[in-house]
């Protein structure tokens, strides 16, 4: 039986992308950004939260670099850490990105959105002498994206800023903009996301439109199984203390209930991750982060 070509490319991309994030990926984005002679514009806006979600994306993956992906596979219009422009300059340059790709750009969130006495208490620029919020910017850019991505558990579940007793009124991105996106909102929720589930899931936006999302509004790729069942320490015992070489089910450890790929692509280019370093899960992409026997709120 003879198999188009077309129909060859299909099956041997859907391989690619079961597979993970590979190189012929990454050749297939940059011939389509020579086709189309652009690259796909991003918004990244930061509101209620560390910064550590954009300083992990800064982190090495094997399959790319930072410079690469920025320069390369997309065109990065708005970032408040990573952009040389300030000021109005900054704001003008994001007004002017909403206004040329109005419904074609993606937006990626980072950090809670406050949403008490009008969203306040997170400020990104003035407008005409009025507060322009996070909000404000949330609602505003939302509803014209073609894609709204939310990195990391703050602005995908609220996460630490949200935790009781909140004075500031953070909400999960989903109940500000429900009902007004193009598409599904993607969560990719941990604390902080981890480069390369960032950069796939972009990627994978950009070469086969939405993926597959559970429940929570999470791709299926990195968190479709549980931590505790790809442990490497789950065969091995339990531990009695911290530290200790074994499973730590019995120390407070939340890998059972916890979905993520932490055990598969590690950190720091595959290094370590926390179990791995002596430490338990602590459950950070899960909607009731920061609740465990560690950390405690309210």
């Amino acid at each position: 039986m003879k198999i188009s070509r077309r129909r060859f490319l299909q099956w041997t991309a859907a391989s690619a992308a079961a597979l993970g994030l590979s190189k012929f990926d990454l050749e297939r984005l940059d011939n389509v950004v020579l086709a189309a002679g652009t690259k796909a514009p991003v918004i990244w806006l930061q509101g209620a939260a560390c910064s550590g979600c954009s300083i992990s994306l800064l982190n090495s993956i094997k399959e790319t670099t930072i410079d690469d992906f920025l320069l390369n596979k997309v065109d990065m219009k708005y970032h408040h850490n990573l952009m040389t422009a300030a000021g109005d300059l900054a704001i003008s340059t994001l007004d002017q990105a909403a206004i040329d790709h109005n419904g074609d750009f993606i937006l990626i969130i980072e950090g809670g959105v406050p949403t008490a006495d009008n969203g306040v208490y997170c400020v990104l620029t003035e407008r005409d002498g009025q507060p322009w919020t996070m909000l404000d910017a949330v609602n505003e850019l939302g509803s014209k994206a073609k894609y709204v991505i939310n990195v990391g558990t703050c602005a995908a579940f609220g996460g630490v800023p949200a935790a009781d007793p909140n004075p500031t009124g953070i909400q999960r991105t989903d109940n500000i903009l429900s009902n007004k996106t193009i598409n599904p909102i993607i969560n990719l929720p941990g604390c902080p996301t981890h480069p390369y589930t960032i950069m796939k899931t972009i990627i994978d936006l950009l070469l086969n439109g939405m993926p597959n999302l559970d429940s929570e509004g999470r791709p299926a790729f990195a968190y479709g199984e549980k931590i505790h069942s790809n442990c490497p320490r789950r065969s091995i015992g339990k531990a009695s203390q911290l530290g200790e070489l074994g499973c730590y089910n019995g120390l407070g450890c939340k890998g059972q209930s916890s979905q993520y790929n932490c055990p598969n692509i590690r950190w720091n280019n595959q290094v370590n991750w926390c179990i791995e370093a002596g430490h338990t899960c602590i459950a950070c992409s899960i909607p009731s982060f920061p609740e465990s026997p560690f950390y405690k709120f309210g």
